[in-house]
This record gives structure tokens, sequence and C-alpha cells, in this order.
């Protein structure tokens, strides 16, 4: 049973620490340069029931939250009562090192379970978390504990963003169940009143994915309200109610809603008798008396929600600003109370000046009670909810059959072929996902061998009716792999989903996505979201660049290598051969297990023993295969991102630097030039990323006054005369490379493409940029003096 009366005194004191905890950061603290500091004080107070409801009764231990951005002053203020959350970090809160604006995995010290912060994210990370804790529980992972509901609270209007919808369409296709999703419906976006009826919209999308939906409209006041004489003509008005007009009502207050009612209504008996008993005060505590502000009606809807597992909508109706003397005003999203307002807010608080942040100040109830309570409510009574899981082992090397002649793409699906084969823990650990696109990204073999996930068997039909098929598309609880539809959004929230299970769960997954590579701008929200919350996984992004010549612009990428360099929490590498990538993938593998500190290695650099999760920039070109011994010197050196494939002599004029497959035309236009040149080298960039990263680092450490810290790619270019110049080829964008110039002030003409693409032949593509080995060589020759270089072809 619910102590009905200590969760009220625990949804004041929430209300009260969260909106002071703004005020104290806008008008208390010191903040030097006189900005508003800001933290939506309307937008967290409209969902004090429902989180008080929640966190101090209805959540369970194995349960995960996803807090609406804007309330997080009051997920604080509960974690501060809960004892997870300190003063120290309140009074800082938006400020350096203190709470943070949004509830962070990454950078808060309280209970987040899922980042927020990129309205829509969080929400669709619950759908995907749900499907993971499915996957966990059907390979027999977790069965010590039970299933928990993965609870999302929304706001009405994150309801207009796209990725909320693909993520339900994901949803329905793959079964959900144990999902809830709570609609803040406060009818008030940043800059406007909600449209009417939008309720009716949202009731019918979810019903038509499968979900139930709990509308929570009035609350036990209101519904005793509408039981006394005249109460049902009092409810039509209330469903009438246009939103904007309710919204101006709430911020007028009672006798403002007893002239509207009274001048609507008219002399009707006893309709009228319901109004005329109750004072202005009375009135106004009735018609705000929302569903989703009535933490009794709240916590019936989910005890009966736990009762099964189907997704639930729970559509509560509620006040933006609630308890506040912005409530209803149309402009209060980014409102702040004044001084004057607080103080008065203070005393309806009962809170005494100076013990503002007292956990226990201003309560009816004693301490010790209250004390008594927090020390029982259920979400809490595991301790923190972050599991460790043990590291995966990962095979000294990944084995693959070379060929001669081969693409990365090809060597990709033949090492994941490979590791399927298999039988180490690696293989069963790993869960592979696609946007429609598996069997074009070379991931076809490793699921012929592992199969498709689902939690029912479903057979391959093609196979069942013996029509020959390379592929057998066979769903079960024993699968490896999980399809997804074309929505790029949908599979890097999956990723993320996947890749925090071993912290959410308790189970570690490795999991491992492929795209097409220019859409990863497509989902590159989710992207920075999955990493930004320390998600760990692989993605191999293929076919990428004018490479694939005949598709033309539209799936030609250019600007994903900057967004590689330039993402945190994601070690980017490009590799040409198959040698390569085998050793990024088997280092991979491990790298996205480790959670060291984040001091960076005293030789390259890099804060590797951080860990992190792994983009591979692959291609479909076939490309000669080195035949050489990748011994421990090497394999360092391309995971490091760059070594020498062919180093130049003490008198060097010029040096190739390429990454991925335009290697051909690099070896080339070497070649082209040792004739007029001298002691030309070739660099061989696996990652510009970790090249760049290393650089800045160690440049940080030597201004720090660590005189000795040089890295990877100042070592690299240490003996180069001063003379020397550089040209620099990638298929994308030239800037990725462009700055190596300034390692040791070298000349520089970095090349690459910058404009959309188009159709045609790769031949006639690079020359048509300038990436071929003729373009490389006429760099050479406007940057080196000397005899014209003679253009030919080296056979």
């Amino acid at each position: 049973m619910a102590d009905l009366q200590m969760l009220s005194e625990l949804e004041r004191k929430v209300l009260w620490l969260a909106t002071w905890t703004i005020h104290h950061a806008n008008h208390v603290r010191d903040n030097g340069d006189g900005l508003k500091v800001g933290g939506h004080q309307a937008s967290s107070a409209s969902l004090s029931t429902i989180m008080t409801a929640l966190h101090f009764h209805a959540l369970q231990p194995q349960d995960r939250i996803a807090v609406k951005p804007h309330a997080s002053p009051l997920f604080h203020a509960i974690q501060y009562l809960v004892g997870n959350q300190t003063r120290d970090k309140l009074e800082n809160f938006r400020g350096y090192k203190g709470a943070q604006s949004y509830p962070s995995r990454t950078k808060d010290v309280d209970d987040v379970d899922f980042s927020t912060g990129s309205v829509g994210l969080g929400v669709a990370q619950t759908i995907f978390a749900s499907l993971v804790q499915d996957y966990v529980r059907a390979k027999g992972w977790a069965d010590t504990q039970p299933g928990g509901k993965m609870v999302a609270l929304v706001g009405d209007a994150e309801m207009d963003e796209g990725n909320i919808f693909e993520a339900l369409l994901e949803g329905w296709k793959h079964g959900l169940r144990n999902t809830w999703w709570v609609i803040d419906y406060n009818r008030q976006s940043l800059d406007a009143v909600v449209r009417e009826g939008l309720w009716t919209r949202f009731e019918a999308i979810f019903q038509n994915f499968g979900w139930d939906v709990v509308i929570l409209k009035y609350g036990k006041r209101q519904q005793a309200a509408f039981a006394e004489p005249g109460g049902e003509k009092l409810r039509e008005w209330i469903d009438a109610c246009p939103n904007q007009l309710y919204s101006a009502l709430t911020f007028q207050g009672g006798a403002a809603w007893r002239k509207r009612l009274l001048d609507d209504l008219g002399d009707q008996g006893p309709v009228s008798q319901l109004i005329e008993r109750r004072n202005d005060s009375e009135l106004e505590l009735l018609m705000s008396n929302l569903g989703g502000h009535d933490i009794e009606a709240l916590l019936a809807a989910f005890e009966e929600a736990r009762s099964h597992d189907r997704p639930v909508c729970f559509l509560a109706y509620t006040i933006k600003g609630y308890g506040l003397p912005l409530a209803g005003h149309k402009d209060n999203h980014a409102g702040l109370m004044t001084p004057g307002q607080l103080e008065t807010f203070r005393e309806t608080m009962n809170v005494r000046e100076g013990h503002e942040w007292d956990p226990f100040e201003g309560l009816s109830v004693s301490q010790a009670q209250a004390r008594t309570y927090l020390a029982r409510v259920p979400f809490t009574q595991r301790g923190r909810r972050r599991f460790v899981a043990p590291d995966i082992p990962v095979p000294e090397r990944l084995s693959l059959t070379y060929q001669p002649t081969m693409s990365t793409q090809q060597g990709f699906g033949l090492i994941m072929h490979e590791i399927a084969k298999g039988g180490e823990p690696l293989a069963d650990r790993i869960v592979t996902t696609s946007p429609d696109v598996t069997v074009s990204t070379n991931l076809g073999a490793w699921v012929n061998r592992r199969g498709l996930f689902s939690r029912q068997t479903t057979p391959d039909l093609f196979r069942s009716e013996r029509i020959p098929s390379t592929y057998n598309w066979t769903f079960s609880p024993r699968g490896q792999h999980m399809e997804l539809g074309i929505a790029e959004m949908n599979l890097f929230v999956l990723l993320s989903a996947l890749g925090l299970s071993h912290s959410i769960f308790g189970e570690r997954i490795l999991p491992v996505g492929t795209l097409y590579d220019p859409f990863i701008e497509r989902g590159l929200d989710a992207l920075n979201y999955a990493c930004y919350q320390d998600a760990r996984f692989m993605i191999a992004a293929t076919p990428s660049g004018v490479t694939l010549a005949p598709e033309g612009g539209a799936h030609q990428s250019i600007a994903t290598p900057l967004i590689g360099m330039s993402q945190d929490g994601l070690a980017s590498f490009e590799p040409a051969f198959v040698d390569e990538l085998a050793t990024i993938m088997r280092w991979g593998f491990e790298y996205m297990q480790r959670s060291g500190e984040a001091e960076p290695d005293q030789m390259t650099w890099l804060r590797d023993a951080i860990g992190g999760s792994v983009y591979l920039r692959l291609s479909t070109r076939t490309l000669d295969q080195p035949k050489r011994d990748m011994t421990p010197e090497l394999r360092a050196d391309v995971i490091n991102g760059g070594y020498w494939m062919r180093k130049p002599g003490p008198n060097a004029e010029v040096i190739i630097a390429y990454t991925g497959v335009v290697a051909t035309e690099a070896i080339e236009a070497t070649g082209m030039l040792g004739e007029d040149r001298r002691d030309v080298g070739l660099l061989a960039i696996t990652s510009a990323d970790r090249l760049n990263a290393g650089w800045t680092a160690a440049q940080r450490a030597r201004e720090a006054g660590l005189a000795y810290a040089t890295s990877h790619v100042e070592r690299l270019l240490s003996d180069i005369p001063a003379h020397c110049s550089i040209v620099t080829v990638i298929d994308g964008h030239p800037a990725t490379l462009g700055w190596l110039g300034s390692v040791h002030g070298h000349r520089l003409r970095p090349l690459g493409i910058e404009h959309f693409g188009q159709t045609g032949s790769i031949a006639e593509l690079y020359r048509h940029y300038g990436i071929d080995a003729l373009g490389i060589v006429a760099a050479a020759e406007a940057l080196t003096p000397g005899k014209p270089i003679r253009r030919f072809r080296t056979i």
C-alpha cells in the first residue's frame, strides 16, 4: 500500500529542490560573465508528480528509465534525496563539473540509466534496450534477475521527432514488450501551445503499433467532482476547452476559472452550485487536478501495467510549470522565477532562509519517517544500477584465407565468417545488425552460420520449399543477427543499447553494425548519442567514396573521414589492405571492452586504456594484396595510425601519404616520381584520426612541461628533411590529411574530394578529381623544384 501522504510530501520537496537549484544557478551563484544559465523551471515542474510516483514507489530495481531532458533538475533532486547526488554538484548545476543540464551517464555522478539531451533519442533507446533485454534473456545469460520495464518520460513536443516513429515501427516488427512511455502532455512546446486534439493522434499511433494506451486526464479530485450533480457538464466543458484557454486560465488562477466557467455554463443549477460550493483556491485546485498530477491515479495505472508485458503508453495530462507562478503561461519554457516570486514560493514550501538545501526542510512528516521511507524505496534496493561484466577473450590473431586480390569489404565478410565458424567465446558474444543491407555489406556468411535473432522461431520458407537461395534467413532465439529496416537512426540507437548491455544488464555483448558509408550522416545524431553514452560497438561502413563510381553522388561519401576524426569516443580507421583490417578488427574487439583510466599512453599519447567504439571505412574496390609478415612492430604501427610502405631516404624531396583504396594510385605515383625525384617515400595511413589525436595530445603534454612527449606521427616524419614536400591523397575530403604538413613544418598539397560525386568508372572519377596517379605526380611536381617529371605509367 502506497503512503500517499509521504509521497505528497516528497513531491513538494522534489519540486522545491529542483526549482531552488535552477534559481541558485541563475540568481545566487556568481557565474562571472553574467549570462543566463537557464534550467527550465516550468518544463521540469510538469513532471514532478509523475517522477515522484515512479522513483519513490512504482519502479523496481530491474527497471531502467530515460528522463525527459528538461526534467533533469527533478532527477538530480530525487537522486539527492536517496543519497546518489551531492549538494556540491547541485550548487554547481550547469556549472563546471556540476550536475549536468541533461541527465548524462558519463558526466553525472548520480544513477543515470540513459543519457538524454538530444530529444527523441533517449526515448527510442528504451525500445532497443528492451529488445536487448530480450536477447540477453533468450540466451539464458540473465536468468538470476527478473526482466525490467524500460521507461521513458517523454515531452509531448518531443513526439515531433522523426526517430520516435522509426523506433516505434521497429519495435512492432520485433514484438516489443516491457516498455513504458509516459508522455508529459502539458500541451506546451518551446514556442507555443500544441495543436488541438493531438492526443487522439498519439492514441491512434500507439494503438496501431500494438501498444496499450492509458489516458490519464482527470485526477481523483476531478473524478469526484464529476460524480456530483452537474459534474457531467463540467467534464464536457473541460473536454471541449481549447488548450490555449486552459493554459491561460491556469496562469490566471481561481478567480479567472470562476468567471469563465460561470460565463460559459451560465445558471444551470447543479453545475453552477458545484462551482459556487468551492472558493477560488479550491476551484483552482480542482481545475489543475489533471491525471498527471494525481499520485493515486498514477500509482494505480503503473500497478496495472506491471501485471503484463505489453508495451504501454501513458498519456498523462499535466500543467507546464505546475505548482509555480509560471504555470500555464505560454512563454514559460525559458522563463525563470524572479527573486520575489521565489520568496513567495519559499514561504509556501515552509523553507527557512539558509536551509534551502536541507533534504527534509519544510516537510510535515518527521525526518526519521522520511529517512525510513527513502531507505525502503524499491528502485534503490540493490544499490547502484551499473553492472560490471567480465571481458571476452580475443584470439591473438583473426584468421582468414587471403586471396591475391581482395577488397576490404570482402575481407570484412571473410573475417566475420571465420569468427562465426570458430567455437571461441568471442563468436558467441558478437551480435551483428544492419539496416536492410546485411547481404550487400558482406554479412551474409555470418548470418548463414549464426542465424537471425527472434524470440520465436520462423523458418526460411524458401529453404522449406526447396527454392535455391544463397542465404539461410531463419529466425530463432539462437540467432545472433538483428535485422533492421532502412533507418540508420535505429541502427545507431540499437548499437547504443547493445553496446551498453554490460553496464545495463551485466552481460557483455560485442555489437558489429554495417551500413553504407554515406548514410552515416543520416544517423549522425544517434551515432553521437551512442558515443556520448560510452556505448561500445564496431561499425563497418561500406562502400565509401567516389570509388563507388557507378552509384553517383547520392551514394558517394565525402565528409565521413572528417566525422570519424571529430567524433569523440570513436576510433576511426580506413585500411587499404585486408591484413591491416584483420589487425584492426582484432584490436577493436579488445578495445571495445576496455574501461581503464583516461591518462594517455606515454608512447602514442592516445587514451587507449579507456576504450571506445570503432569505425571501419571500407570499400568494394579490389586491390592486389601485399605478401608480407605482419610483425608485432607492423601491427603496432597499423593500430597507431600509419607506417612506411617505402621509407624515404635521407635526401627525400617528396613523400606521398595515402589512406584507403587510393593505395594503388599512390604506389604507382611513387614509382613514377622515383625517376626524377630523390628518395621518394610512401606513407600508408590507416587512421588519420589516431595520428591526429596522438599529435594534438603530445602537443598538450609538451605545453604542460613534458618535453619528451612525442607522438607516433611525429616519429614517422622526424627524419624527413626540412625541404621535403608532402602530397596526401584520400578518396574523401582532403582536410582529413591536410594537417600533416604542420607536424614538422613541411610544404603540403592535400588531394581528395571536395564536391559531390557523379557516375562514371573509377578511372574516370579519379582522373576528374585529381586523385589518380597522374594527379598525384602533378601535385608533387608543383611542390618540388627540378626538371619536369616524365609522366608515364610503370608496368
